[in-house]
């Protein structure tokens, strides 16, 4: 088994396939425990292997069995598409159309500014305010540690606070005691 992953590692096709045809099985059975749906636990499966593809690299036998790699893998793969499937629950249902024009503004405000930053800083905001992925899994996600995934979301917040301060779009606060607002760019 060390020599097809290691081939696996290498680029070679039949290894890939080898891997594929000795544990799919295995990981399609672990999916389906999770997903307790047959369809998607093919689909983690499939997405399992094609993203073996990119990551096998990693793979570093240090007495870790290379079929718990996998099925770590696996997991992984699997909570993301039940994260990437969750409904999100909303107190109130808001019809697009009838947004307010500040509403409107304020969203292309965050788009543009968002925009400006740098793609990672981007993403890592994204991914902490939208999807909600803790700096643990952002930084897995990325393939950095979790140390440098603050460094980004700090960089990334702090510029787009300043961004949207330039736009006149940066949300108000409050000053202790005066009721007066003030830009939330001014109360960091």
């Amino acid at each position: 088994m060390r020599r097809a992953v290691a081939s696996a590692k290498a680029g070679d096709p039949d290894a890939i396939r080898f891997l594929y045809v000795t544990y799919s099985q295995k990981v399609l059975g672990y999916a389906r425990s999770i997903l307790k749906d047959e369809h998607e636990a093919e689909d983690v499966m499939q997405h399992v292997f094609a993203k073996l593809l990119t990551v096998i690299g990693r793979y570093d036998d240090r007495g870790l069995p290379f079929l718990a790699w996998l099925l770590r893998l696996a997991r992984n793969c699997a909570i993301d598409h039940i994260r990437a499937n969750r409904a999100t629950p909303v107190e109130e249902i808001f019809d697009p159309d009838a947004a307010c024009p500040a509403d409107t503004e304020r969203a292309d405000a965050v788009r543009a500014a968002l925009s400006t930053l740098p793609l990672e800083q981007r993403q890592v905001v994204l991914m902490r305010h939208v999807m909600g992925y803790s700096p643990g899994e952002i930084a897995r996600r990325m393939g950095r540690t979790e140390s440098s995934i603050h460094g980004l979301h700090h960089r990334g917040r702090r510029a787009l606070r300043l961004s949207l301060a330039q736009m006149g779009s940066a949300p108000q606060t409050r000053r202790a005691g005066s009721g007066r607002p003030r830009p939330a760019a001014a109360a960091a």
